[in-house]
């Protein structure tokens, strides 16, 4: 069984950086694909951001934070981040890592993804 614990969340001021880490335990599967996802109440989980392929060359941004985030992973760490620069009101939300046990190039979408971690929040405000 994989296990993900994300850490990193809190509050910030607007264009302020914050760093997501999502700590995986357990069994991973041979080939996989990592994102990041968020979800505000009420509204939909939307995902921010993944890596899939071989050595994760594929990388996928949402285009409300191209510029401004960043995912990877180290190599020999079994742990994947989330940069975040400048950020805006518009990011606050509930950030969930997440792992699919497949590689699957339309990674910004959250229903092939198996493995969920609990949730950090982020807050942006003054």
């Amino acid at each position: 069984q994989v296990q993900l614990v994300e850490s990193g969340g809190g509050l910030v001021q607007p264009g302020g950086s914050l760093r997501l880490s999502c700590e995986v335990s357990g069994l991973l599967p041979k080939l996989y694909t990592i994102g990041w996802f968020r979800q505000v109440p009420g509204k939909e989980r939307e995902g921010v951001s993944c890596m899939t392929g071989v050595d994760f060359a594929a990388i996928e941004y949402a285009d409300s934070v191209k510029g401004r985030f960043t995912i990877f992973k180290e190599s020999h760490k079994d742990t994947m981040y989330l940069q975040m620069n400048r950020l805006q009101s518009e990011d606050t939300a509930v950030y969930y890592c997440a792992i699919a046990d497949v590689y699957y190039y339309d990674c910004l979408q959250d229903h092939v993804y198996k493995y969920w971690g609990q949730g950090t929040q982020v807050t942006v405000s003054s």
